[in-house]
């Protein structure tokens, strides 16, 4: 008697290198393309205009790992330390590790903008694929739209520490740190827009500046600035968030090390604009980590061997503790330089995560999950792009930095609820396709980035570190809890999953159907 709950074998693809020149537009993709959306069910209505190395650049900048690691680390500091934001670094590169390379063989299986909603619904029990699926939809919009607020807000109040280091008397106001994010907002639409055709051209160009500047830093930092003894880094952990133990400190602390690690699987909502993406997006993905990785914990080395006070650091009035350490390194001129080099490639990674981030929520919205689906979903037909998904997400970046006016930990906020809705998404993604691997191997889609025989237990170590990442991103960075610092994204988080809930029972159920109910299958 045939299961119901076995989903029906795929019909298997081509897998040979598909040729490249068919005598089709440049805008077009591989013959493996046109398989991968054919058996998805979807029309390809976006240009396939990202190659190889453009898709490892946009992976690459995107990410940005050594900037972030840089220009947010307050919270890892303030708890764990010297030696904490280090070694929290280095598990935290060993967990997403497994993470990423799981989502990379999702990705070569199923390579579509959707991601990670996409894939539960292809992977997840037939009978409860239309609501993990719808759920997973809302928590992974969440997640990006939380991920694009927060490198405008980093960008925008960076900017107000650089005024205040210029003169001294200027005292930043939250309002006017907002306001500077409605600017860095309004870049990214205009790129995202007007400029979308020079992206290809300028993923490879900031490739290169985003290597260059890494240089240039780590030398600035090891030839100039004052330097801590080894012991200090490595071996001195600090409590300064008031928590009962050193061991508890440095676990909320490790937040600073998951967000600049975070988004990396961003080339995977490109996939649809992506030439032969079921090779190239896993390979982008990939080879993005790790490389990111290895150039963040080398400049984190150097960072924490230049910090000569961490209470200074931290108590630094431009509210970040790299400026402190450039204004102990070098002259104000100097400071604006070095800060500048930083500032450029975190910007484009704001450009490209709007993106990414744009053409997930426009992918859900095509899968009917979201509300005015039509207008979401819409493409330019002379761009070829969704310029409604990039205004909307433009928009719920400036939304979500408001909090910045209420609240001194707004920006805590914002990357917890990433955090935390991001981990949300992997766990699920990430449990359906080991309930598949477990269950029923034979129906999975053919993939050309295949871990083997080591897959399961790579997926089994991600899954668990997903769980221990999404469990810290909750709490709070310091005690005692007040209105000042209480993390609200704890509230934003659960708000939203009761409202895809609600959403699910009063429209989802009755219009959604999932990604899955469009996937060409064949019978036993």
């Amino acid at each position: 008697m045939q299961d119901p709950n076995k989903p029906p074998r795929l019909e298997p693809l081509d897998m040979e290198d598909p040729p490249m020149d068919r005598n089709v537009p440049p805008e077009s993709g591989t013959v493996l393309d046109d398989n991968d959306m054919q058996r998805m069910g979807k029309i390809q209505e976006l240009k396939r205009n990202l190659r190889p190395v453009a898709a490892l650049s946009f992976s690459s900048v995107l990410q940005a790992a050594w900037e972030f690691i840089l220009i947010s680390n307050s919270q890892g500091l303030q708890n764990g330390g010297l030696a904490g934001m280090f070694w929290s670094y280095v598990w935290t590169f060993v967990g997403f590790g497994f993470i990423i390379t799981s989502l990379s063989e999702m990705a070569s299986m199923a390579p579509t903008s959707g991601g990670q909603y996409h894939w539960v619904s292809e992977f997840s029990a037939p009978r409860y694929q239309r609501f993990l699926s719808y759920i997973t939809g809302w928590m992974s919009v969440l997640s990006w739209q939380a991920g694009s607020a927060s490198g405008s807000f980093l960008t925008g109040t960076i900017i107000q520490g650089l005024i205040s280091i210029r003169n001294p008397n200027y005292n930043p106001e939250a309002w006017q740190g907002t306001l500077f994010v409605f600017a860095m907002v309004l870049v990214i639409y205009i790129f995202n827009v007007y400029a979308a055709d020079l992206m290809p051209i300028l993923n490879n160009l900031l490739m290169v500046l985003h290597m260059v500047s890494w240089a240039v830093i780590v030398i600035v930092l090891w030839a100039m600035a004052p330097h801590q003894p080894a012991r200090a880094v490595f071996a001195q952990w600090t409590n300064l968030g008031g928590w009962h133990s050193m061991g508890l400190s440095v676990m909320v602390g490790q937040i600073s090390a998951i967000y600049g690690s975070m988004s990396s699987d961003a080339t995977a909502h490109m996939s649809e604009e992506v030439k032969d993406a079921g090779r190239n997006v896993p390979m982008a993905i990939a080879w993005g980590f790790f490389s990111n990785g290895i150039m963040a914990i080398i400049l984190l080395i150097a960072y924490l061997f230049s910090i000569p006070s961490l209470e200074d650091a931290l108590d630094d009035n431009t509210g970040f503790p790299f400026l402190y350490v450039f204004k102990n390194t070098t002259s104000t001129a100097g400071i604006n330089g070095l800060t500048a080099i930083i500032l450029l490639p975190v910007i484009f990674s704001n450009i490209m995560f709007n993106a990414s981030t744009s053409r997930q929520t426009f992918a859900f919205a095509r899968d009917k999950g979201l509300p005015f689906a039509s207008w979401i979903s819409k493409v330019d037909p002379k761009r070829k792009i969704p310029v409604n998904a990039i205004a909307l997400s433009s928009i719920i970046s400036c939304l979500l930095s408001l909090i910045n006016i209420g609240s001194s930990a707004a920006f805590n906020a914002i990357i917890s609820l990433n955090v935390a809705a991001s981990m949300y998404t992997y766990i699920i993604s990430i449990s359906c396709v080991i309930y598949r691997k477990i269950w029923y191997p034979d129906t999975l889609p053919p993939r050309r980035w295949d871990m083997g025989r080591v897959g399961l237990p790579v997926n089994v170590i991600g899954l668990l570190y997903c769980c221990f990442a999404l469990f810290w991103s909750l709490w709070p960075s310091e005690l005692p809890v007040t209105l000042d610092n209480f993390n609200w994204s704890v509230v934003i988080f659960v708000g939203i999953f009761v409202v895809s809930l609600v959403m699910y029972v009063v429209k989802g159920r009755h219009e959604y159907v999932g990604p899955a109910a469009s996937v060409q299958k064949t019978g036993d």
